[in-house]
């Protein structure tokens, strides 16, 4: 008999957890997709115009940037980068982007072809990706980017 009522608490909770955990994704507001969507175009289109100033607001303070071959930059480092105009983008372009959303988190994650010019050299990119975001304050923000080479 006390097994059964183990038993029986257990199917209870199981159900209970699989219950909320069915309610939190359908309360998913589809405005945060859409407005993820936005702001990876934001993102692509600030690189290729060397424009940091719309990567400013979409990069949290506490940002870690981790990219193939290259040391771990802060928001200050990877925007300096931008601003001083060393690396120039020609095409920054994104593509099987997929995003999972849970509730003031996402996890966007994608393949990234990209093509760079440093000291007149240009380079061909063809990463995979994930991006961090947090909404914080009511907006959503990269506290996270990684970057490595695709295997084509």
């Amino acid at each position: 008999m006390q097994h059964m009522k183990l038993r029986l608490l257990l199917l209870i909770t199981v159900v209970a957890i699989g219950v909320c955990a069915v309610r939190s994704i359908q309360a998913q507001d589809p405005k945060d997709g859409v407005e993820l969507l936005r702001l990876e175009d934001v993102w692509n289109s600030a690189y290729t115009q060397g424009n940091a100033d719309p990567l400013n607001g979409l990069l949290s303070d506490d940002l870690v940037v981790t990219l193939t071959d290259m040391k771990v930059m802060d928001k200050a480092t990877s925007l300096a980068v931008i601003r001083a105009g060393i690396v120039k983008f020609d095409r920054y372009t994104t593509s099987d982007v997929r995003m999972r959303i849970y509730h003031d988190a996402a996890v966007v994650t994608g393949k990234l072809d990209r093509t760079r010019k440093v000291h007149d050299l240009d380079t061909e990119d063809h990463w995979r990706f994930t991006k961090v975001y947090v909404r914080q304050n009511g907006k959503w923000q990269v506290v996270a980017w990684h970057a490595s080479t695709a295997n084509l």
